[in-house]
């Protein structure tokens, strides 16, 4: 009898310690990636993995996304609880309509769009891209900011035509020539090399001339973003894969192909090790996933004289929750 009551005691102290979240029913969360289902949107499916998720209470579904501006309107109209989207995209639609989403993390601290070329095709420098042909899916956030870096770079956006071609098709028209250039992420390259059978790449940064657009960043509604309980669980798990993923790239792609198997371990794993720089830059001393009201405002001002968006139609605090981001 003595020893049964030991027990139970020993029980009660043991339920007592625990934490909630290890009791409580998980709270079902649904996520969009940026695009697809590439190495560069892997990170969720590490949180998913490593238990992240779990040890914060959230069963987390996580869907394929179209791009920053579909993924935006899904966030806005609650089709999804959180998402994935271009920060320079989310700032032109965002001046455009008014969605009811808010910023709350930066996933990369650079941007990594970029314009991908093929050595010897002619385009190994910005000022090679007047009179050259551009694949790229119609409104994707290579060619919404186009208009962006082409100031920057000092050449007429008028003059390079973009070609509306799916994204899955794009490294083999930049290997069959049929494109000069393509609107790809600057994590892509392994992926391009692949389908050009060892032809080297030609990488044109955004973040080269425009340093200081971030890249992607996670959204959510504004109230969403806000609650200090779900919000924050979610992004604090999150992040927590984004940065196991660029500590240990070599695991991420079998994770993915785990749960995406028509993907290549080995070229998710190559474009996680690519992005580790744009997620935490050499001299970069903040938090994965911070964001600053200093530098969105000029990131904005930038987009103003770049004409992407009207003088004044966004402040920083329009377009990011800075209470509920990483501190």
């Amino acid at each position: 009898m003595r020893k049964a009551f030991s027990a139970l005691l020993v029980a009660l102290a043991v339920t007592a310690c625990s934490s909630p979240a290890e009791h409580a029913a998980p709270s079902k969360v649904s996520y969009l990636t940026s695009f697809g289902t590439f190495g560069r949107d892997a990170y969720v499916y590490v949180a998913k993995e490593k238990g992240f998720f779990e040890q914060a209470g959230l069963d987390v579904t996580i869907t394929p996304g179209t791009g920053s501006v579909d993924v935006l309107k899904l966030v806005a109209t609650g089709r999804a609880d959180f998402g994935v989207a271009d920060f320079t995209a989310t700032a032109i639609t965002l001046a455009k309509e008014k969605l009811p989403v808010s910023v709350m993390a930066a996933i990369q601290q650079r941007s990594l769009a970029a314009i991908v070329a093929l050595e010897g095709g002619g385009i190994s420098r910005p000022a090679d891209l007047e009179g050259k042909k551009i694949g790229d899916q119609p409104g994707s956030t290579n060619q919404v900011m186009f208009p962006v870096y082409a100031r920057a770079a000092g050449i007429d956006p008028a003059k390079v035509q973009f070609v509306p071609s799916a994204p899955p098709a794009l490294p083999q028209l930049l290997a069959a020539r049929q494109v000069d250039g393509i609107g790809q992420f600057v994590v892509g390259t392994p992926l391009i090399e692949a389908a050009a059978k060892g032809r080297k790449a030609v990488v044109l940064p955004y973040g080269d001339l425009v340093p200081d657009l971030y890249g992607n960043v996670l959204i959510a509604s504004k109230d969403r973003a806000n609650d200090a309980k779900q919000g924050q669980a979610f992004m604090s798990a999150l992040l927590r894969g984004l940065e196991y993923s660029i500590e240990h790239p070599d695991e991420v792609g079998p994770i993915l192909k785990k749960y995406q198997p028509t993907q290549d371990a080995g070229v998710a794993s190559a474009e996680v090790g690519l992005m580790a720089p744009y997620v935490k830059p050499p001299g970069y001393s903040g938090r994965v996933g911070g964001i600053t009201e200093e530098r969105v405002g000029k990131v904005l001002g930038t987009l103003a004289e770049a004409g992407a968006i009207p003088a004044g139609s966004l402040a920083p605090g329009d377009l990011v929750s800075f209470g509920a981001s990483p501190k």
